[in-house]
């Protein structure tokens, strides 16, 4: 058996990018924390590239010469700065230089002479769209639009004349918009009613369209095209009809993603089939046919973050799986021949050891199918099997198998792990991902007490021993099934939970109130129902033990909540640990931290279950 450190120092590597050379990028967190790396050939030993102790978060080589922009926050704040690496002499320039700002990239122009990003530098509350000189610095930039939202930069078109803008309004409904590079005029290219997703968009070779993922009249995502041409100055949802063709549909699952390569026309694209990832590669044959090329069948199951070289015959990816730590692969595009470019170590722990969940589906309180990964020790006993529930956070979001080195631990140690994706979550189509919405918020909770009853049915597992884990909205969850199924837990771990989502709303960042306000109610409207449901208000049903975990620096969910759960339910004779750690944030991330922190959870769960 190995200690809790080993399975924590377990690497990862990740956001791979190709220099014009054929250098590849990449992020390793083998000193801790995710830092910027770089290969000249598969597995030779890499250079480390950047030596901070807070993380980047992206890297990003430019098109025509040897150095990179990247992105770093502090302490977990999430106002990225940006900053500019020469890869021959190492030096690095602060591009943004604005800390009381988020920054978010936008990608360089295809001449490498200018990089566009949006910041809610002007209005903390909204992100304007800038463009600035690669060796210009701070307020150098300028402001091309002010947005009244959340935007975000998807690129430069071929000619660099235009940049495409993603709004987000929340994070089931998104607008397009192109702006001119030049004047900043803004176009609308989706007008719509209702919740729609627009999103992975990209330009076509000739700069005439846009490939993209949308749910458009669907209940899953497909991948489409959007013809420019056919959208007018002042187009309404008919335009966007007219405009939209299917170029590969999902059937019942999402299309998740598109990488098109803007000079060859050159695409991948996935398909999330429950949880794990089916790749297409292939290249363009015409506005919305595709010639396709070998898939590679990567390791693990789940593959993501595609970039391609400079002439697309290759690109990278990462790619992950219960059993298999992230990489990087480097796949010939015409062939599906690939090989793994990164060595990411798994700490000496032997790849054989690590558990691969089994996909269940469960029952549920209205006859729903409920799908989950349920993860059994090599030695489990009839009947005295502790078992850790661990609910995603999001809800928008998805638990999907890849490597997880606590959840291998836990293993190791002769609990099981049972990671449902209970109604709300993504992946499983629109209708599904809305059946928590607002009002219907505790019925995703009473799938979780639907979860603990198909458990407590299995031969592997002790009723008695059944512990409640998981964070940001899963912290959230579990603090709802503590309240509301009280006898069911023998203990719950709250790992940057939301205790009250009236005080969430009010002090979360302003940039994303109103994204958040569309999936859990407004304080305008919503109030007395946003109270009701927060465990702080039901704190008396608390009876397990609970841990607390936090981030001082959480601009998504701020210590507050952590406070006041563990002040209430202290105050309520409950056995509570609570951890904060001054230089986190919206999750626990540096290393030494994580080992601090997770031992503590395991002494808690060794006392208590």
């Amino acid at each position: 058996m190995y200690d809790l450190d080993r399975y924590l120092n377990v690497r990862s590597a990740y956001g791979a990018s190709f220099a014009p050379d054929g250098t590849l990028s990449f992020l390793l967190d083998a000193t801790g924390t995710p830092q910027l790396w770089t290969l000249d050939e598969p597995r030779e030993w890499p250079v480390q590239r950047t030596f901070f102790e807070d993380r980047v978060t992206f890297a990003s080589w430019s098109p025509e010469r040897r150095e990179l922009a990247f992105g770093m926050d502090e302490g977990g704040d999430e106002r990225a700065q940006l900053y500019r690496l020469d890869a021959d002499d190492g030096t690095i320039s602060n591009l943004t230089a604005r800390p009381d700002a988020k920054h978010r990239w936008g990608g360089w122009s295809h001449d490498g002479d200018r990089f566009a990003f949006a910041s809610n530098r002007r209005d903390e509350s909204v992100f304007d769209v800038y463009v600035q000189g690669r060796t210009e610095t701070g307020d150098d930039a300028t402001l091309l639009h002010e947005g009244d939202g959340w935007l975000s930069v998807g690129g430069w078109a071929p000619a660099d004349d235009r940049l495409l803008v993603s709004q987000a309004h929340w994070n089931f409904d998104q607008d397009l918009y192109v702006l001119d590079a030049e004047s900043g005029r803004r176009r609308h290219l989706t007008p719509h009613d209702g919740d729609v997703r627009f999103t992975s968009a990209q330009w076509s070779p000739d700069g005439d369209a846009l490939y993209l993922t949308t749910d458009y009249e669907s209940d899953t995502k497909y991948l489409a095209r959007l013809d420019l041409g056919t959208i007018g100055e002042d187009p309404d949802e008919s335009d966007l009809a007219t405009a939209l063709d299917t170029v590969a549909d999902g059937g019942e699952w999402n299309v998740g993603g598109v990488a098109l390569d803007d000079e060859t026309g050159r695409l991948v694209y996935s398909r999330n089939v429950d949880g794990y990832t089916d790749l297409t590669v292939g290249e363009l044959a015409g506005p919305t046919a595709i010639d396709e090329f070998p898939a590679p069948d990567l390791p693990g199951g789940i593959a993501g973050g595609v970039a391609f070289d400079e002439d697309a015959e290759r690109f990278a990816l990462s790619a992950t799986g219960r059993t298999e730590n992230t990489n990087v692969y480097v796949v010939e595009a015409e062939t599906g021949a690939f090989e793994r470019w990164t060595d990411a170590s798994t700490a000496g722990i032997p790849r054989s050891s690590f558990v691969e969940p089994e996909l269940v589906r469960y029952p549920t309180f209205d006859d729903r199918s409920i799908p989950g990964y349920f993860s059994l020790p090599d030695d489990w006993e009839a009947g005295e099997t502790p078992v850790i529930v661990d609910i995603h956070g999001g809800p928008e979001s998805q638990r999907r198998p890849s490597f997880a080195g606590l959840t291998q631990y836990f293993l190791s140690r002769g609990y099981a792990v049972f990671e449902p994706n209970v109604r709300g979550s993504t992946g499983y189509g629109r209708e599904y991902t809305h059946l928590d919405d607002v009002d219907k918020r505790m019925d995703s909770v009473a799938d979780i007490e639907a979860a603990v009853e198909w458990l407590t049915d299995h031969d592997a597992i002790d009723p008695d021993r059944v512990v409640a884990m998981g964070g940001s909205y899963g912290g959230f969850m579990v603090l709802a099934a503590l309240t509301e199924y009280p006898d069911l837990w023998a203990a719950g771990v709250d790992v940057v939970g939301i205790a009250n989502f009236v005080t969430f709303l009010e002090n979360t960042g302003s940039w994303r109130r109103e994204l958040r306000e569309a999936e859990y109610g407004s304080l305008e409207e919503d109030r007395a129902f946003l109270e009701s449901v927060s465990p702080i208000n039901n704190v008396e049903s608390i009876a397990a033990p609970l841990f607390v975990l936090h981030g001082a620096n959480d601009p998504r969910v701020p210590l507050g909540e952590a406070e006041q759960i563990a002040e209430e339910a202290a105050a309520q004779g409950v056995p509570v640990e609570k951890l904060v750690f001054d230089d986190e944030g919206h999750g626990i991330t540096k290393r030494e931290n994580r080992i601090e922190a997770y031992t503590a959870v395991v002494d808690f769960l060794d006392e208590h279950v």
